[in-house]
This record gives structure tokens, sequence and C-alpha cells, in this order.
């Protein structure tokens, strides 16, 4: 690949739109052609540069003029998975590293399939113990530590990498998904916090490597769905042991994994480049599409078969404002749109259509609800808005009363969101279509008769209320700086202008908040929460108590009767008695007011036509980096007319 030999001689990355790599291409193209000519006429299996689908067992590289060009509309903050919760994040770590399982890319609704595993867990009767075998000849990528030698990945790298949640340094805000569910996992953390530092030699009965290449999980409770977690980048990718001592607490710049991409540049919170991994498994493309899916059967017939990955480039731009994002993508820079603008809607997608210029240029448009929600969540160690006495619970009620949901869906999401009524996703495990919550009621004269009820008034005069102590009543809102942040502010401000409350907004960086956050700073916080697993339990498990923290509570909401309702769901099969312990705790949610649920995002996508394979995703991971293809030709015929 030429553009990786220019890597690796310390010159910058060529975008494929320059005409230094096009005139490179045209050369190498040239060279290939004769090699491969000479190869057939000698009748010789002599290894090839193959683009589409290698031969099994061949050497295979990835055509270099395939590169897939995006943009993320949100920093990620790091490559260490154990201390990464946000979503642009894990899209880029799964491209890196393996999970056990993954998600059939074209399975609707979501199911799981072995990724690195020789099949399915075999699964206990009482569901405690799981058995998880890892398909020999899978390789981490080159890296120096490795002396040479090719790494193979073994059960005890998951075993190793799972351990290092508990690691009190780390702080892993998906600690909570398995600190209390592993056998021996209350005792291995209590010694790690007793000691400040994690022994990774120290056996764990919840978690051991049975032989080189079997792993066992064993639970405390039964754990129905406990497979999930073996599906989460930020939970199960795979590490090498040797590369985390080797960089120590910087390993997050450093990530060396088995999956399908390696990080071959890096500008923290400006662009990202991954490129082919030449070490990545023999794979083809398959899926498993309802017969009555259309586009999922369409896309099985053109990519079925196809050697993996097919793009060997994927250039990913972090821009969080939308203008420059949109026009961009407009002017063909980026092959994809992914999520478009809110401020971009109503002339992308009028009525929820594609717009005629659009269209005429050929572009795909893809809606789907997403599995995914909206709330702002309020911390309950706050001495303004925490607290479980009435008068706390009445002004964290008042705000959410007076809310105005409908705007963030018409005005700042131009349609492209609908009501939110449960504290979770629409249609995942546990979710009932009949069941409604007041989680986004809008009522602003009930919002106002709570705030005086409760000695919220406006005593000096000046339109605001004050505390009932006297002192000043002030919301410290947080939002990033950029045109969809500014927008909520507004709505913020404007909605609680109107119940007489005055919101004071801090602008930072989404990196900069989430590490706020983390620490249990921000007062309030407005949040989108994307799909982990299709189970109602992926958003509920943030109010539960013993999660409080950076380990995904950030409200820090700690509720007995709550608690106690989740940690029974978790050990019930899914069903109707299942789906009520559910529906209690929703309604705990409304009466103790952790969460102002507001809406399901609509995620809308463009992309050019010659981006063949793409499909939106339930669950947000880089995965389907993969299974994408690039039909060069076609591209070069819209690069002709920039």
């Amino acid at each position: 690949d030429p553009m990786h030999a220019l890597r690796l001689s310390g010159l910058p990355a060529l975008r494929r739109s320059d005409s230094a790599r096009r005139n490179l291409g045209r050369r190498f193209g040239a060279a290939t052609f004769v090699y491969v000519l000479f190869c057939l006429l000698a009748n010789t299996y002599a290894p090839l540069v193959c683009a589409a689908g290698a031969e099994p067992g061949r050497p295979y590289t990835p055509d270099p003029e395939k590169v897939f060009r995006y943009a993320f509309r949100i920093a990620e903050t790091s490559f260490d998975p154990a201390t990464v919760s946000d979503s642009y994040s894990v899209i880029a770590l799964s491209a890196i590293f393996d999970t056990p399982l993954r998600y059939d890319y074209l399975a609707r609704p979501v199911r799981m399939v072995p990724n690195t595993l020789a099949a399915m867990p075999e699964v206990s009767a009482d569901f405690r113990t799981f058995t998880l075998r890892v398909k020999p000849g899978i390789y981490f990528a080159d890296h120096e530590v490795f002396g040479g030698k090719k790494r193979e990945l073994v059960a005890e790298d998951y075993v190793y990498s799972i351990k290092r949640l508990f690691d009190p340094k780390l702080r892993s805000p998906s600690l909570g998904e398995i600190e209390s569910y592993l056998v021996g996992a209350a005792a291995l953390q209590k010694r790690a916090q007793a000691t400040g530092k994690m022994d990774y030699d120290t056996p764990l009965e919840g978690l051991r490597a049975l032989d080189r290449y079997t792993f066992q999980v064993k639970l405390v409770e039964p754990g129905p769905r406990f497979m999930y977690v073996m599906a989460n980048p930020a939970i199960a990718s795979a590490l090498a042991r040797e590369v985390v001592e080797r960089y120590g607490d910087d390993v997050g710049a450093h990530p060396v994994g088995t999956g399908a991409f390696t990080l071959s540049f890096w500008k923290r919170s400006s662009r990202m480049v991954f490129t082919y991994n030449p070490n990545f498994r023999e794979a083809y493309f398959e899926g498993s599409p309802a017969p009555d899916d259309a586009l999922g059967q369409r896309i099985l017939a053109t990519m079925k078969g196809k050697r993996l990955p097919q793009v060997s480039r994927i250039e990913v731009a972090v821009i969080e404002e939308e203008q420059p994002r949109y026009l961009a993508f407009l002017n063909n820079e980026f092959d994809l749109l992914f999520l478009v603008p809110g401020a971009y809607a109503d002339i992308s997608i009028p009525q929820n259509k594609l717009a005629p210029g659009l269209a005429a240029k050929g572009i795909q448009l893809g809606q789907d609800p997403g599995m995914e929600i909206r709330y702002i969540y309020f911390n309950m160690d706050d001495p303004v808005v925490g607290g479980y006495t009435q008068e706390k619970i009445a002004l964290r009620r008042a705000i959410s009363l007076g809310f105005r949901a409908d705007d963030e869906i018409n005005i700042v999401r131009k349609g492209l969101a609908i009501r939110a009524f449960q504290p979770f996703a629409i249609d995942v495990e546990g979710y009932d279509p009949n069941f409604k919550t007041s989680l986004s009621e809008y009522d602003p004269a009930k919002a106002r008769a709570l705030l005086d009820m409760y000695g919220y008034k406006d005593i000096d005069g000046d339109g605001f209320r004050e505390l009932p102590d006297g002192r000043p009543l002030i919301l410290k809102d947080n939002s990033t700086p950029s045109e969809l942040g500014r927008q909520y502010d507004e709505l913020m401000t404007r909605s609680m202008a109107a119940i007489g409350i005055r919101v004071s907004v801090s602008k930072a960086k989404f990196p900069d908040l989430l590490k706020e956050s983390n620490a249990g700073k921000l007062m309030m916080w407005r949040l989108g929460g994307g799909a982990e697993n299709p189970d109602a339990a992926n958003w509920l498990k943030s109010l539960y108590g013993p999660n409080a923290g950076p380990q995904g509570n950030r409200a820090n909401f700690k509720l007995a009767a709550y608690d106690a309702l989740f940690a029974r769901s978790q050990s019930m099969p899914d069903g109707p008695a299942r789906t009520k312990l559910i529906q209690q705790m929703s309604k705990l949610v409304v009466a103790y007011a952790p969460w102002r649920v507001t809406t399901h995002h609509i995620d809308a996508d463009l992309w050019y036509p010659y981006v063949l394979g793409y499909r939106q995703q339930a669950i947000w991971t880089g995965e389907w980096w993969r299974f994408i293809d690039i039909d060069v030709p076609l591209m070069k015929k819209y690069e002709a007319k920039r």
C-alpha cells in the first residue's frame, strides 16, 4: 500500500482528493496490474495484492483507493476501553479492538453473533456460568513490544482486559456493569481500593481462563442478559497486557488491538485516521436480515462473500459546528453525513423525504428512531437541585414540568425527534408501547404552583424566584460551544424564565464536561443515552445506586426501593413479570425526578451512492466500518465534479 509506506516514512497523510495521491495511485495501480498479469501467465500462487476478495489463504490488502471519510460531531475522549463512556469513543474503539461477541450487522431486531469466539457461549441452565471459547489464529496488530513475533489473541487477554475495570487508578465508568455480578468481585475490588492498585495476578473466581483459548464467567445471581457485556467495546475489548504495561497511563493514546483497523494518525479532538490492519483475520461479509427486510436483503445481495474490510482507510474529522459539517458533505469532502444537523433538516429532508436537489445527486437517505433517549440529569448531591426532601423533589418536578420538550422537537430538532414517556429507548426488551408516564409532561402552570407551594418565591420583585431561605435560585446548566448547544441554551433559558427561574450556562468542550461530570461537579447536564445493548436496563442502570458517579449514574441517584427493583429485574428472564418491575422503576423516576426525560431522536443519515453496504446501526459501534465498500469508479465521477 503506497499510502502505508508514506505514513511509515513520516510524511503527512495524503487525502484521496489530492492530485499527488491520484498520480501515485495510477503508478502503483499500473505496477499491480502488470504483476498480477505476470502471475496469472506463470500459473503461480505467488502473493498478490487483491482489491475485492482474495481467495482463502492468500495475502489480502484492500484497494488503497477505497478511502471512507466522515465526521464526528463530538470529540473522542480516549482509546483506552476501560476509561471510555461516550458513544463516539466507543465507535472508534470497536474498529481497533475486538469483543468476543458482536451484533449481526443486518439483523433487525438486533441479535448477537460470535466475533472472536468459535461459537456462541455455552450457558448453564441457571444462567450463572458462561463458557467462551476464543477462535485460534486471531492476532494483534504488529507492535515492537511483541519482539517481531505474531501475538495471538488468547483467553487470558479477555480476563486481563475485563479485570482492568477494577483498577482504582482508572476509575472505569463501566465498573458497575460487572462489579456486583462476578463471583469474588466484591473481595477483589475491596483489596484494590484498600491498596490503591490492582494486582492483576490475583485469581478471580468469576472470571478465569480455563486453557489457552477458553475462559469462564461465573455470576453471583442468574444473569439471563449478562452476555450483552461481551459485545460492549468499553467492557470486553481485548488488550495485550504487554502493551498496557509498556505505556501505562498513556495507553489510551497507543491502542493496539485485533480489529480490522489501526490508529495511524491522531490529532486529539480534531482528526483521526484508521488504516487496514494487515493482521486482521480472514473474514467475509455475512448477515441475517429478515425475509421481509428489503434494505437488509439488498445489502446482503450486494456485499455477501466480499473479503472484509473492503475499505483500506477511514478518515474521521471532529467538527462540532453544524454548518461546516453539513457544507463539507455537500462539497463531497465527506462520503457520509452521520446524523443530519437539526438546523438543516428542513432543507435536506422536508416532510421526512429527501430534498429533490439531493436526490438528483444520487444521495441516499436513511432514517431510524434508533435505540437512544435524550434527558437532563440533576445531580442529587448538589445543594440546590439535589436531595430527597419534598421541597427538593418539588423543585426538580417544577423544572421538568416547565421544560418545553415540543420546542426541542420542532425548533431544535426540526421534527427529527419524538416525545419520550419512559426512561429508556423504544422497542427494547421491557418496553411497553401502551405504558405511559408523565416524564415528558409540559405544564408551566403546575410548575409555578409547585414552586409557590414549597417556598420558591420572587422575594425581591426582579421576576426571578429565590430559594426558600432567601438566597438566589440559579440553575447552572452546561453545554458545548456549538450551534446546537446555543439553541439548547436558549430553550432552557426561555423555558425556565416562564416559571421564574434564572439560568446560568457554562460552556466547555464535551470531553471537559465529561470529566467534570465524572467528578460530580455539574449541577445538571443534558445528555443522550445510546444503546449498549437491546434491553431497558441499558438505561435504568444509570440510575442504580451502586453505579453512582463515573460508573454511569451521573445523577448520583440513590433510592433503596429503586435499587431493589433493579437488582430483582436483572436476575429475571424476559417476560411480563420483569416488564412490570421495569414499569415500577419508571414511576419512581417520575416521582423523584432525577432525570427530565425529553425525546427520542430520529437518526437521519445521508451518504453518496458510491458508499456500498451502509446501514444505520441501532447500537452505535464502529464495527460497521468493516462492512462497507466504496465503488471507486463511481466515487471518481463525483470527485471530478467538485
